[in-house]
């Protein structure tokens, strides 16, 4: 497998804060954004490139392994290998350098499984030492039996804003090859959780299986800003348009439209396009507005005839 230095495709230090990289991942999609070099085919794969990098450096936990393992660091996330995960805080120290917690026959049965074909730990140690009381009777088989359900677990998926306009959807494979299909439907944002029904913890004797969620976060985007289902996006304006009228090109989400500037518009004036922005997640027939803001562009390197005009101009409004 080839290395890529994120940081080096970023283009920031090693130490960089998370705001240092953000900054550097939006000023870098926007330049190679596809949309800003249709007629350079490298420029997508160097948009991809960038949005791989960020996908590792903007996660801790991915960012953590990547710096420690390299280019092995996927290889130790497959392997499942979270020592951070570990409640140290739950145990406590004793003489010798040992950690020590009472634990719970059902943290057991969580913990060892079913202790290779035994049945489970309490079986396990009936095995071993038999009854712990009178007539075979055993403390743990009583608190074990009972079928209990598996804990409930989170992952992160990140998703570009073009996913979560359309919906998307993951394949997620485990440690013991099982794979499934993670649908994300439309709509969805940062901070909204995708349920998957049965595919959590294991369940203990029995027990069914807990549930899955899919935390959502949406990658920051070189031309558009969220709000709610809303979009907003900043159009250049060439100042001629502005002050007689015309009409500019606007990338939507998903299509390019027209629209048409009146006579007199302003800087930084705001334009709406109803329909055009976020599908809502409980609806997704309906649509939020993409809010378009108007950058005037003002001319530079005027000739020494448009100059003359610009005085001639400036004279009649006196």
């Amino acid at each position: 497998m080839e290395y890529k230095d994120y940081y080096k495709i970023l283009g920031v230090d090693r130490n960089a804060s998370q705001d240092d990289i953000k900054r550097a991942f939006r000023r870098l999609a926007r330049k190679y954004h596809p949309d800003m070099n249709k007629d350079d085919p490298s420029a997508e794969e160097k948009f991809k490139e960038i949005n791989e990098a960020y996908e590792v450096l903007s996660d801790p936990e991915k960012r953590q392994k990547y710096d420690q393992f390299g280019i092995h660091w996927q290889q130790f996330a497959r392997a499942g290998g979270r020592p951070e995960d570990f409640n140290w805080d739950a145990w406590r120290t004793q003489p010798g350098g040992f950690y020590t917690r009472r634990v719970t026959p059902e943290e057991m049965e969580q913990l060892f499984g079913s202790m290779g074909g035994l049945g489970g730990f309490s079986d396990f140690f009936e095995t071993l030492f038999g009854g712990f009381g009178r007539g075979g009777t055993d403390f743990t088989r009583q608190r074990v039996r009972r079928p209990q359900r598996g804990r409930d677990a989170e992952h992160t998926v990140q998703i570009t804003l073009e996913e979560a306009h359309r919906g998307t959807s993951r394949i997620l494979q485990w440690e013991d090859g099982r794979k499934i299909e993670a649908r994300i439907p439309p709509g969805v944002k940062t901070g909204s959780k995708v349920r998957l029904r049965g595919q959590g913890g294991r369940g203990v004797m029995g027990g069914e299986r807990g549930d899955l969620y899919l935390k959502i976060e949406v990658l920051p985007h070189p031309l558009f800003t969220r709000e709610g289902d809303n979009l907003r996006t900043t159009v250049p304006v060439s100042l001629y348009d502005a002050i007689l009228g015309g009409e500019v090109e606007v990338a939507a989400i998903d299509r390019r439209v027209k629209l048409k500037i009146p006579p007199g518009t302003q800087n930084g004036q705001i334009f709406r396009l109803r329909g055009l922005g976020m599908p809502n997640v409980r609806n997704p027939k309906k649509f939020g507005d993409l809010l378009v803001k108007v950058n005037v562009i003002l001319p530079k390197d005027l000739t020494p005839k448009e100059r003359q005009l610009f005085e001639q101009l400036r004279s009649l409004r006196r």
